[in-house]
């Protein structure tokens, strides 16, 4: 019997781990091709999505650059304005995907990119002053 519930939960973890997928992406092209606050004039990048088992709460990570010799908008206004347009995210979210439950969505600030993206530079610029 118990092996059954540990089924159970591995199926759960999967039909999570795949709507966090699906939101993720989703959320990436909505950010990307719906909106047009000027505030998310930078380069911004959906790093993934966590949600609740019960499909009520879904942390969204969104990681933001500077892009391009676009305007500089500092990461707390772009988080901002993904903050405000939350509502519009998830209501074309559950257009888009067939959930019975779209969850309330909240955005963190992910830097993992943008720090790699400096180590990457210090590190060359390192190469170049020992050459």
């Amino acid at each position: 019997m118990s092996k059954n519930k540990s089924h159970g939960k591995s199926q759960n973890n999967q039909r999570i781990a795949r709507i966090n997928d699906e939101i993720a992406r989703t959320a990436a092209d909505i950010i990307r091709f719906e909106m047009s606050d000027p505030r998310i004039g930078t380069v911004v990048s959906v790093v993934g999505a966590n949600t609740t088992t019960d499909l009520k709460f879904c942390k969204i990570s969104v990681s933001v650059l500077e892009g391009n010799g676009q305007k500089n908008v500092p990461p707390e206004e772009t988080l901002e304005a993904l903050a405000n347009a939350s509502g519009f995210i998830r209501k074309r979210i559950a257009e888009t995907l067939n959930l019975r439950h779209t969850p309330e969505i909240t955005f963190l600030l992910d830097d993992s990119i943008a720090s790699a993206m400096r180590m990457h530079k210090l590190i060359d610029e390192v190469v170049r002053n020992d050459s």
